[in-house]
């Protein structure tokens, strides 16, 4: 409904009161509703669950049409991103959120800073989803606001023409709400947990819930040691738990993201179920390493033995009762838990690397594809990975390939300082720069996120401020380092005032109270100095 359409139906509804709405202004209302476009955590998984969809047909169309997103962990942080995702694109068009565990367990439990090891709160998951979305709704009724402001000034001078301008820009104005890629770790218990806590991130507003292939009690950051993976079966239940919860909350387009670690795990935790020669779980378990055994006075005490390729062969068991696989297997794991993944009910995948390598990449993806053609991945642009040195070592690596002279090169030291001005180091940058789109052609990634981006920026720009304040710029240090750039940059938050609600506040003072209200925003009002 227009925003003219919406102040003729609130007219005829307090109309119909016959008098007792006499102080209520339709105006008003419709401006209020319009600055409140989403009701509830439903409505906004409805709404973005369909961006995502749309986005992941115009991505098969054309694999130029690939998405992003970066990580956040506070619901300030997120709505800043999409605020100048619009100040400087127009559009929030293909740009989502991501919700990284890993910040969760670092940044918000009560616990104190935790490593990526599920130990946080669980709740604490759906808490975040649910403050980013109240930040991103607060971002949309402050840039109505100004909008409305501005049509009242239009209004009374008279401009008939700017305020018609002005009615179209709110009639059609673009939302701040977008997809969020929510981090659910591997469930935080079993297939019921999963639920429970899947329902909670979805009623928050997800669309989009991230699951992963680990142990929950000993699950690990995909960049560190120690992961440990679950048979398919157990895996299966977890996605067909998060979808039985969207369709309970009639999210029928939510979105599954079935993430695998197995590239970089090299234990489970159990022997998978298997009935005959073949199936799931006999693949599962023709990865497991162990020695073949002729007879029984070949087992010891505690030993598991297990038929594989026809033979009995004695696994091995470390002292922690998990099984080791095969040296070797990782991309052959990561395959079959990709394609079982898609077969049953999952719809992206994350294939969790310990390098940013586009070949790596689209030789497991086109495996994939010979079996799921439309199989697309959702790709962790980690800062775990040192992104310089990778690229210099790749550079580095096809220069010697081509037989091209790399003797002023020492591999081993490629990410220091002294390399940063040659032709090897520009050349790589430029492969960073272009990392994203040629890994969106070649190797089937519908959206890339960074998972930590905030955690660093926030670390650097504290450091930078602190090492000038502390020291000899003193105040200079925050008024050209931070206010000074604030207002040549254009950056919102300089009137933060405005920036946490104060004008809205005021004018609903003015809906509430009329020529009573008492606002903050009058002359003496210090925003006033920003202009």
């Amino acid at each position: 409904m227009s925003y003219k359409d919406d102040i003729k139906a609130l007219a005829q509804l307090r109309e119909a009161q016959q008098g007792k709405w006499a102080s209520i202004s339709p105006e008003n209302a419709a401006r209020m509703r319009a600055q409140n476009r989403f009701k509830t955590g439903l409505d906004i998984a409805k709404y973005t669950a369909k961006i995502m969809r749309d986005d992941m047909a115009a991505y098969d169309a054309d694999s130029a049409q690939y998405t992003q997103s970066l990580g956040c962990w506070h619901g300030f942080i997120g709505q800043q991103k999409l605020i100048s995702i619009k100040k400087h694109f127009g559009t929030t068009k293909r740009r989502y959120l991501y919700l990284s565990g890993w910040m969760v367990a670092a940044l918000r439990s009560e616990f104190g800073p935790l490593p990526d090891q599920s130990m946080h709160e669980k709740t604490t998951v759906a808490g975040l989803i649910e403050e980013l979305y109240t930040f991103l709704r607060q971002a949309d009724a402050w840039e109505l606001n100004h909008l409305f402001r501005d049509l009242e000034e239009a209004q009374k001078a008279g401009d008939n023409a700017k305020a018609e301008e002005l009615i179209a820009k709110i009639d059609n104005h673009e939302t701040h709400v977008v997809p969020i890629i929510a981090d659910i770790d591997a469930g935080f218990g079993n297939a019921e947990a999963t639920y429970l806590l899947a329902k909670k991130m979805i009623e928050a507003g997800a669309c989009c819930i991230q699951l992963e292939n680990q142990v929950s009690d000993e699950k690990q950051c995909g960049h560190q040691d120690g992961k440990v993976t679950v048979p398919h079966e157990d895996f299966l239940a977890k996605i067909n738990a998060v979808r039985y919860a969207f369709l309970e909350l009639g999210v029928d387009d939510g979105v599954i993201v079935a993430r695998t670690d197995s590239l970089g795990a090299g234990l489970t935790q159990k022997i998978a179920v298997t009935k005959e020669p073949g199936d799931l779980g006999d693949q599962y378990n023709s990865f497991l390493d162990g020695d073949v055994i002729d007879s029984a006075t070949d087992i010891d005490n505690g030993d598991v033995v297990i038929k594989q390729n026809g033979k009995l062969v004695k696994v091995k068991r470390l002292a922690s009762g998990l099984y080791q696989f095969k040296p070797g297997t990782g991309e052959d794991r990561v395959v079959l838990d990709c394609i079982t993944s898609l077969q049953n009910g999952a719809d992206l995948l994350w294939i969790e690397t310990e390098k940013p390598h586009v070949g790596q990449i689209a030789s497991m993806v086109n495996r994939i594809r010979e079996v799921v053609p439309d199989a697309k991945l959702v790709y962790n642009n980690s800062p775990s990975f040192n992104w310089t040195l990778n690229f210099r070592q790749q550079v580095f690596d096809a220069w010697e390939q081509e037989g091209k002279d790399v003797s002023a090169y020492d591999r081993a030291k490629l990410m220091s300082e002294e390399y940063d001005s040659t032709e090897l180091a520009k050349l790589a940058d430029e492969w960073t720069r272009n990392f994203q789109r040629d890994a969106a052609r070649e190797a089937g990634i519908f959206h890339h996120l960074i998972t930590l981006p905030t955690y660093h920026t926030a670390a650097l720009s504290t450091d930078n401020l602190a090492k000038g304040y502390f020291g000899d710029e003193g105040m200079l240090a925050y008024v050209a380092g931070v206010q000074r750039r604030e207002i040549r940059e254009g950056i919102a938050t300089v009137k933060h005032q405005d920036m946490a609600g104060s004008n809205i506040g005021d004018d609903h003072k003015e809906f509430f109270h009329g020529e009573a209200a008492l606002k903050a925003g009058g002359k003496d009002n210090t925003m006033n100095q920003f202009g």
